[in-house]
């Protein structure tokens, strides 16, 4: 049973990278651009990685929040802003959890719906790594570069990005099934020697390598004017996406790919553990963290099948953490952009694939209807619609 729970081999170490390309850029934008505490967002990642994966005993994906997160960082807004996020969002997902309101969303929302959630998730992550591949995510717009942290942009006319996710997608392709050298740990691997020959440096800065201990409420505690600003610009929009990306979508792909294994992930412990996350989150000064289906499919892609691929990739980001402090940064700045782009292409095809078990025109329908109208707004929006028409189909179908 332990072999089961916990594994610790390269396959799992492999897939516990597999989601790097939704989580680094992100996380790295926010610090920057918002001046969220590199040292509490990184370690709370870490715990969070590590309890999920010791509670629910499967691998257990943790992400950003993208709708907070891609917002926050398009306007640049304060930390005491995305703080009041994270604790409404806490507060919001534990009183869905608790009192049970989560199974009764889940009640009401047709399987057409869930796999249109998975499919738009799924199309989104292909799109933003495409982005990363070629050079214009808004990450890179930022920098005004195509790798921010190379020495070189470009081979003649041909942006650095494109040829080393190009060589990257080939490698991905030719070892994707590969248990003796896993395409995840091979692609990042050679990602960060990559990103070394190319002119990326590690600056330690004066902090050096020692043990540096996150601060409780380093930034003190949001205005009601935060908050106010934060329920109505951040949290009603990231709503609809967490409940349906990160709790449906979420537990509905955990039950398809570990069957009786997952058990403990319901629909309420999931709202209970992100809850519980972006209570410490908030606590730390980090970013609103979530489950997500494209997460999981990105480490169970790349070879995850146990909470110890949780364990490794968690334990790195805490030691990393802890170690490093606010330096984090400057190491986890060697990985290309491309390379994440790639992680992002085939973490998005896995999840797309969950559409295939639909039998009817009419969830084909409502599920790419949700895809069109998040391509063309958000997941939030497309999520509501196909609950709307989905609901409209099942009414036509009886009344026939």
């Amino acid at each position: 049973m332990m072999s089961e729970t916990f594994r610790f081999n390269r396959m799992e170490l492999a897939g516990s990278l597999g989601d790097l390309g939704t989580l680094l850029p992100i996380a790295i934008a926010m610090v920057l651009v918002n001046g969220l505490d590199p040292l509490g967002l990184f370690l709370s990642i870490g715990i969070f990685f590590i309890l999920s994966g010791i509670y629910f005993g499967i691998t257990v994906p943790v992400q950003p929040m993208k709708v907070i997160g891609a917002y926050a960082i398009a306007t640049s807004l304060s930390a005491d802003q995305i703080l009041a996020s994270s604790l409404l969002m806490g507060i919001f997902l534990l009183i869905v959890g608790v009192t049970g309101a989560i199974d009764l969303i889940r009640k009401a929302t047709p399987q057409s719906v869930i796999r249109g959630v998975q499919l738009s998730t799924g199309a989104l992550l292909i799109s933003g790594g495409i982005k990363f591949i070629i050079g214009n995510s808004r990450f890179q717009q930022i920098h005004d570069a195509v790798e921010p942290y190379l020495a070189f942009q470009s081979i003649g006319p041909v942006p650095i990005s494109m040829v080393i996710g190009g060589i990257a997608a080939v490698i991905t392709l030719l070892l994707l099934d590969n248990k003796k050298f896993p395409a995840g740990l091979i692609v990042v691997a050679g990602g960060l020697a990559a990103g070394l020959a190319l002119g990326a440096r590690v600056d330690l800065g004066d902090g050096g390598i020692g043990f540096h201990v996150p601060g409780l409420f380093a930034f003190g505690l949001p205005g009601k004017v935060d908050f106010t600003f934060a329920l109505f610009a951040l949290v009603l929009p990231q709503l609809p996406m967490s409940l349906g990306n990160a709790v449906l979508a979420y537990t509905d792909l955990s039950k398809e790919y570990f069957g009786e294994r997952s058990k403990k992930v319901t629909n309420r412990a999931a709202c209970i553990s992100m809850a519980l996350a972006n209570f410490m989150s908030f606590a730390l000064g980090g970013m609103p963290l979530c489950h997500g289906a494209g997460g999981l499919a990105a480490h169970y892609r790349f070879g995850a099948r146990t909470a110890g691929s949780n364990l490794m990739i968690g334990g790195l980001f805490a030691v990393l953490a802890l170690v490093l402090g606010e330096n984090i940064i400057s190491v986890l700045n060697l990985l290309p952009m491309a390379i994440l782009g790639v992680l992002l292409v085939f973490a998005g095809a896995q999840l797309s694939l969950t559409i295939m078990d639909l039998t009817s025109r009419k969830d084909y329908f409502a599920a790419t209807l949700i895809l069109g109208i998040t391509l063309a707004s958000n997941l939030a929006v497309g999520f509501i619609a196909g609950m709307i028409v989905a609901w409209i189909l099942r009414w036509d179908k009886l009344s026939v």
